[in-house]
């Protein structure tokens, strides 16, 4: 589970990296600038998922609790407030329950107060911790998170009046939840809006957004404009005008958008594929609780030979078939993530040889998963056979 987790870590970033190659700001006839902080925003983070941990909490299944919080946590990073000088801001998560409690503690390296302060909130709001019952073992686990500057999504201002603009834009976004109270589970559309700073104005001049021939979208529209007109801008120069696009892109949303180009469908599904690490670390821990539960229960009944509990028997040997299932379907859903993916990657290396790193790494992690896979599928054969069957 977690050489899974690493990968997929590994793979955020190789799609982060290629879209901000593909969102590049725009410039103006006014005034020629390159206008940045344009950055995808993951709108996950507005509606959490909800997570109902199997207990007792063991280690694969904090891993996967930390890794399905990864949005949030990169969304701490976005700020510049969360980020020393260095390009690489790296974020570690040590996580420890005892039968008194558990805590999460936040360390890192480029990783302000601020920063640290927003990630804690961010993992006990999302990952609660419960005690363990009295006289277990204490369960721990480690977690990291990398943030590269010129990779991941990372407002940096002072650079000129546009892009000052557009990141407070950008900053404003985990603030603006009602706007995308609507796309639980979708994507939001992509959005432009025309901005038109002037001298001497403590606000946007003006603001408006190319129509997206949608009632939701339109609704999106008239929303964010509600919120971009309430910025404080300032400008030196006459007049700057420039565009504001808006990438959304969701973790929680099953199916892609019709209307994203492959740079940005890779990466939202490498979002996707995140959270199918994070299920199938979490079932695999779900599944590793069973089966110490079953077989205590065999170990008693080898031992007393009582008859009372072949009962038991069949009960908790369902519950770790169950399991076991569950955790078939994590791994399956898993691969077919990662199949769309390279199936995109293999799309962008046509055109783009620099993909052709991407592809590789892709169909190393298809074989390794596929592995797991049949591995899983082994192991549910195998629980099915153990089960007291019904004398006829």
């Amino acid at each position: 589970m977690m050489r899974r987790i690493a990968i997929a870590s590994v793979l955020l970033a190789a799609g982060c990296a290629s879209q901000q190659q593909a969102q590049k700001g725009s410039t103006t006839t006014e005034e020629r600038m390159r206008i940045t902080n344009q950055h995808p925003f993951d709108v996950s983070v507005c509606q959490p998922r909800s997570l109902s941990l199997p207990q007792p909490l063991n280690q694969n299944i904090l891993l996967g609790a930390i890794s399905a919080a990864r949005p949030e946590v990169m969304e701490c990073l976005v700020d510049p407030k969360s980020r020393g000088t260095a390009e690489t801001t790296q974020v570690v998560v040590k996580t420890s329950v005892t039968d008194q409690g558990g805590t999460h503690a936040i360390s890192g390296e480029n990783l302000t107060a601020e920063g640290q302060a927003c990630i804690q909130k961010a993992l006990d709001t999302r990952v609660p911790l419960t005690a363990l019952p009295a006289g277990a073992q204490p369960v721990q686990s480690e977690s990291s998170f990398i943030h590269e500057l010129n990779n991941s999504p990372a407002v940096k201002l002072g650079l000129n009046p546009g892009s000052d603009f557009s990141g407070a834009v950008r900053l404003g976004q985990p603030t603006w939840c009602d706007c995308y109270a609507g796309f639980t589970s979708k994507i939001p559309p992509l959005l432009k809006a025309n901005v038109d700073l002037k001298k001497g104005m403590a606000t946007a001049a003006d603001i408006t957004f190319d129509p997206v021939g949608t009632p939701e979208g339109d609704q999106l529209a008239a929303c964010l404009k509600g919120k971009m007109v309430a910025l404080p801008a300032k400008l030196e120069a006459e007049q700057l005008k420039f565009s504001y696009r808006f990438v959304h892109l969701n973790s929680q949303a099953p199916e892609l958008a019709a209307d994203l180009p492959p740079e940005q469908r890779f990466f939202q599904l490498e979002l996707v594929r995140n959270q199918r690490t994070a299920d199938a670390a979490i079932a695999f821990g779900t599944r590793s609780n069973a089966a110490e539960v079953y077989d205590a229960i065999v170990s008693k009944y080898q031992k007393t030979k009582d008859w009372k509990l072949v009962d038991e028997l069949k009960a908790r040997c369902a519950v770790l078939v169950e399991a076991t299932q569950s955790m078939v379907n994590a791994i399956d859903a898993q691969l077919k993530v990662d199949q769309s993916s390279l199936a995109i990657a293999q799309e962008l290396k046509a055109k783009d040889e620099s993909w052709a790193d991407v592809e590789t790494k892709l169909q190393v992690i298809i074989n390794a998963t596929q592995q797991d896979l049949n591995n899983a599928q082994k192991r549910l054969a195998d629980d099915k056979s153990i089960c007291p069957k019904e004398r006829k």
